[in-house]
């Protein structure tokens, strides 16, 4: 269920029969998880304040608080809301999938439970949540500095950080709304007179008066006349020059870490640098004890973090 250079999954079981719990618990540990038990929604609800689970198997119907209502209370909590939740049923119990899927779970198994079938699942469910866990990570960080416009330069909206950048390359008194400069006016009626439709390169601002140099890139066409753009703060430094700074790592291991935030597999980032793919691992593994993270998303998540201008 894992690879060597991550720690255990941690996968939360709450049941109250004490049969269920012994055949998963050695069912996952085998497959190489650490096993969480708790026996009623209660108890569950107190350990995740104290540990984040991987994935949480939940049965529908306990005494006291059910699955479904622990399965809302969960999702209410910050920490755990990413956190897939697959429910447990009987077979006389199937009418109740629909409920837990509305509660916030994301698949169900039937008692008896194929301990194969269900760490299948567990699997898929898992990369899911970490891919989308990355992406979000990536996009929050991206979308900081977003804003609109239309071809003639006149901003519709943007984020407050677009915003606090746009300040420094705009004549707009304080209160109206932005415009654009007419460099980027240019730039942006190229795209339209190029018959290809190919997106035009990054544009680059200079700051009157200072070293600073914004950066301005076209995402997409949100309407006819809405253009999605994005704008941040050109530091003049290559990524891996960026991330060996700012994560003290070494040149190869913010290389390594630059790829990987880039999607590479480590296949590709060996045949890209030259390097075993055993050699990678040994420095992702360097990577993860210097930046204080388990796994690849959480890298991923960390790099794109610190390539983000603030």
């Amino acid at each position: 269920m894992m690879h060597s250079v991550e720690r255990r999954d941690i996968v939360l079981v709450v049941d109250d029969s004490p049969e269920t719990l012994s055949l998963l618990t050695d069912a996952l540990e085998a497959s190489g998880a650490t096993v969480l038990v708790a026996t009623e929604g209660a108890n569950a609800l107190a350990l995740v304040e104290r540990i984040t689970p991987d994935v949480i198997l939940l049965d529908a119907v306990m005494p006291g608080m059910d699955g479904f209502e622990t399965c809302r209370r969960l999702k209410r909590n910050k920490a755990v809301a990413h956190v897939p939740v697959i429910f447990m049923t009987g077979l006389s119990e199937t009418e109740q999938i629909v409920k837990g899927l509305e509660a916030g779970g994301v698949d169900y198994v039937t008692k008896p439970i194929s301990p194969d079938e269900l760490i299948a699942r567990i699997r898929v469910h898992l990369a899911n949540a970490r891919q989308t866990h990355s992406a979000r990570a990536a996009l929050d960080a991206a979308g900081r500095f977003l804003l609109s416009a239309t071809r003639e330069g006149r901003v519709l909206w943007s984020t407050p950080q677009a915003t606090a950048l746009l300040s420094a390359v705009t004549a707009s008194p304080p209160g109206d709304s932005l415009t654009l400069p007419e460099a980027v006016c240019r730039w942006l009626a190229s795209r339209r007179s190029d018959p290809a439709g190919i997106e035009p390169a990054p544009l680059d601002l200079r700051v009157e008066g200072s070293p600073r140099r914004l950066r301005l890139s076209f995402v997409g066409q949100i309407g006819p006349e809405e253009l999605l753009l994005r704008i941040v703060e050109d530091e003049g430094l290559l990524p891996e020059q960026v991330l060996r700074s700012k994560l003290n790592l070494t040149v190869r291991e913010a290389e390594v870490l630059m790829w990987l935030a880039r999607g590479k597999a480590n296949r590709d980032i060996g045949e890209i640098l030259g390097l075993s793919p055993r050699t990678v691992n040994k420095h992702l593994e360097q990577v993860y004890a210097k930046i204080g993270v388990e796994n690849r998303a959480a890298a991923v998540a960390l790099a794109v973090t610190a390539l983000t201008p603030k």
